[in-house]
């Protein structure tokens, strides 16, 4: 699975203002919603908050995953968004959380799902990854980063 390909520059965010939970994933909604027009930012925020009331998907070292699915949708789907600053998420560690990458997926993709999840999960422990992407000052610099850690990820299997 090659995450880069769940994103657009149009879907990626650099440096946002947030002041919380909350905001930050209104933030990730409004840019899946310009790919999305079949559905309401409404709807993906109600999606992405539907899953964080069951548990926090806050990583630790400043990361989460929050995620979704979506009766209708064809394919899975990801934004990303770094903050300017911390949120508090109750992410396990228990720090502020500024690198969010949210995934959508269809109702029906159970499998895909996790899989997708546990390639965010590796890809995210990568400590100097999650330092370049804090550096990054594009969207179109953060999907470079991305797809290389896909083509690292690559040449290793």
């Amino acid at each position: 699975m090659q995450i880069s390909a769940l994103l657009t520059p149009e879907r990626i965010a650099c440096h946002q203002d947030s002041s919380s939970k909350k905001r930050s994933l209104e933030i990730l909604s409004q840019l899946l919603s310009a790919s999305l027009p079949a559905f309401s930012e409404g709807e993906l925020f109600d999606s992405l908050i539907g899953r964080e009331r069951l548990g926090s998907t806050g990583l630790g070292r400043g990361v989460a995953l929050p995620h979704g699915r979506l009766s209708g949708l064809d394919t899975p789907l990801a934004a990303f968004v770094t903050l300017r600053s911390g949120v508090d998420f109750d992410a396990v560690d228990s720090k502020p959380v500024d690198l969010m990458f949210a995934l959508l997926v269809p109702e029906e993709s159970t499998d895909e799902h996790l899989q997708i999840l546990a390639h965010l999960a590796a890809m995210f422990s990568d400590d100097d990854f999650c330092t370049a992407l804090r550096k990054c000052v594009s969207a179109q610099q953060c999907l470079e980063h991305i797809s290389h850690w896909d083509s690292k990820q690559q040449l290793s299997a």
